[in-house]
């Protein structure tokens, strides 16, 4: 059994304390999401856990030979090797019984000896029992699973992209089997089929996890508990990361009250302060509230579970059909990106685009938005259409020697802006800094916020989720799907795809497929195509045709996944209520009229009991119905 223990961590960089006494266990088989608001110290922790960063205090215990491999978000650069060669790095732990194994046979060629025997036999059943010599055949598959080519592997890893390279080293983690897998944000650089297959593989991989991420469908499928980073501060939550927000947000509520209350007794003590300040009388009372408020700590919750609200201005009139394309060919040198491709997008769609890194999605979009003149074939908007569009590079167009908010000013009302930009995380000072100092993840958010803010009857947005947290891909989920115009998007966050999406454009090596449903029949379909027989077999040809054309299974999972949705939703709601109520109890049994008297003790005690068997059961419940949902999900 391998377990990895934290305890007492504590690190600061000069006054600011990042982690204070930080504790807690992974387990076998421990699936955990690290969570917190950008800033809160995850990155710094992982590295800690790595090896990579010295704590100031604190200590760490692991199991004696316990393996941790470490994934960082960014900054992986690699140069000599091929891709093959890269992520064949992955099976190092085995070299030291290869150089063994070569010794010992080469000291047999001169002479016998049986204990020499005895231990190559031992090493070679170790190896044979092992995937070192299956090691081709699996690199081969983690890296088809992550988007790579078969001829990808012979090529160097420097002809590769910064997020390619990431892949490669996301690959070389897998392939190393850990017994402990520290992963920070490694959907950032995946299209939607490789975060499938990374999916995948942690549900069968048998060591401990533990995951930053930024991609809430990736975390509900993935983890069974929640440590966030608070301010210093670590607390552990039980359940995925849908279940830790409803717990969390009780908190918060909780929080929120008391600190109404709080506010309303400092202004009672304020206004005691001024009114007797220069009473002689009063002067001990007067130093005493002024001691009790220097004492006071203001409350404060995660900036990353805030609710944010945008809602976008009035999309104008628009016509039927508001993006036509017919016998589309659009070509690079060397490779056909399109060809007699058409489709047609109605008032009020919203079309996702999505598949693998460089089919097409960016260039379909700019095709859209005319910013792509360059193809044959027709592709026209209806008459009076002008488009929202953003793009990774619309931000190279912001006036750098403006602030954030003379970026926005004209959009709005003063209120209307200030909401908008803290929606977009630019509150406080932040939105009177120069565009110029901004970093690329802010001036990205700030374009799309100005995109955003202009009234227009279509959207075509490429990545829109990218530099945004997950309180703001919420927010702008929430105001996506009460938007009444039409959306074209490219997105790889399968959570933002599921909850906005009515149909998806699927681009594959096969050509373009237009899925009339949402993305749970999506998943279905592609989960289907990715089976190991070749599509060009007559069975496999069939089992295509069944997939398409018969949707009755499809339907019967889809609605059994609303139906257990439900039911969780309504479990998580109960479970919340009766920690609320859990919470209550706790607090009566502290006052003094209680824990003083053995017959309210005692009724406390009970009720306690009762109300802690009642959540045991009702998360036990939660827990088989999401067992049930990630079958079927899978």
């Amino acid at each position: 059994m391998a377990i990895f223990q934290v305890s007492n961590v504590s690190l600061a960089f000069g006054e600011r304390v990042l982690l204070e006494n930080v504790s807690f266990t992974l387990g076998e088989r421990s699936r955990a999401a690290l969570c917190g608001g950008n800033g809160e110290g995850k990155t710094t922790l992982m590295k800690i856990m790595a090896g990579q960063i010295k704590a100031d205090g604190g200590s760490f215990s692991q199991t004696r030979g316990m393996r941790v491999s470490y994934l960082p978000q960014s900054d992986i650069v690699l140069k000599d090797h091929s891709v093959y060669e890269e992520i064949e790095g992955g099976f190092s732990r085995f070299q030291d019984k290869i150089r063994r194994q070569n010794e010992i046979e080469d000291i047999l060629k001169e002479r016998q000896d049986s204990a020499l025997l005895t231990e190559l036999s031992q090493i070679h059943e170790e190896l044979l029992n092992s995937i070192y010599f299956r090691r081709e055949a699996v690199i081969s598959s983690v890296a088809k699973g992550l988007g790579f080519k078969e001829s990808d592997l012979r090529r160097s890893c420097s002809e590769f992209s910064g997020g390619y390279q990431m892949r490669i080293a996301l690959a070389r983690v897998l392939c190393e089997e850990p017994d402990l897998m520290l992963l920070d944000e490694p959907t950032n650089y995946l299209d939607i089929e490789a975060r499938m297959y990374l999916k995948s593989f942690i549900k069968s991989f048998n060591g401990s996890l533990l995951l930053v991420c930024h991609d809430r469908d990736f975390l509900d499928s993935t983890v069974t508990e929640v440590f966030e980073l608070f301010q210093g501060k670590l607390s552990r939550y039980s359940g995925n990361y849908t279940f830790y927000e409803k717990q969390r947000r009780l908190e918060i509520e909780q929080m929120e009250a008391a600190a109404r209350r709080q506010e309303s007794e400092i202004e009672k003590t304020e206004r005691f302060v001024e009114r007797f300040r220069y009473k002689a009388t009063k002067a001990k009372q007067v130093q005493s509230r002024i001691k009790a408020l220097e004492k006071m700590e203001s409350i404060s919750y995660p900036v990353h579970l805030r609710t944010l609200h945008f809602s976008f201005p009035e999309p104008p009139h628009s016509p039927n059909d508001v993006i036509v394309i017919e016998n589309l060919h659009k070509e690079y040198p060397g490779q056909v990106i399109y060809h007699d491709f058409s489709m047609t997008v109605r008032k009020g769609d919203k079309v996702a685009v999505t598949g693998h890194n460089g089919i097409g999605k960016s260039t379909l979009l700019k095709i859209m938005a005319g910013v792509d003149p360059s193809y044959s074939g027709i592709c026209r908007l209806g008459p009076g259409i002008e488009c929202g569009y953003y793009s990774q590079d619309t931000a190279d167009s912001l006036d750098l020697s403006v602030s954030v908010f003379d970026q926005v000013s004209s959009l709005g009302t003063e209120g209307q802006i200030r909401n908008a930009l803290g929606s977009f995380l630019f509150s406080g000072d932040d939105i009177y800094k120069k565009t110029s100092v901004l970093s690329g993840g802010e001036r990205s958010r700030l374009s799309l916020l100005k995109i955003l803010l202009k009234p227009t009857a279509l959207l075509i947005l490429d990545e829109p989720t990218n530099h945004l947290d997950m309180n703001s891909k919420d927010m702008l989920l929430k105001a996506l799907q009460d938007y009444s115009g039409t959306i074209v998007f490219v997105s790889h966050d399968a959570y933002f795809i599921r909850g906005l999406a009515d149909r998806i454009l699927y681009l594959s090596q096969e050509g373009p497929q237009m899925i009339e449903g949402d993305y749970s029949y999506f998943e279905y379909r592609v989960s289907q195509e990715n089976t190991d027989a070749p599509v060009s077999s007559p069975a496999r040809k069939k089992e295509v045709r069944q997939a398409v054309t018969d949707r009755a299974e499809a339907n019967r999972i889809k609605n059994r996944i609303t139906s257990l949705t439900r039911q969780s939703e309504q479990l998580l709601d109960q479970s919340a209520s009766l920690d609320k109520e859990i919470s209550e109890i706790r607090s009566k049994m502290d006052l003094s009229e209680n824990y003083s008297d053995p017959d309210k003790i005692n009724a406390l005690l009970t009720s306690l009991k009762d109300l802690e068997s009642q959540k045991e059961e009702t998360d036990n419940k939660w827990m088989e119905i999401n067992e049930e949902l990630e079958a079927l999900q899978a």
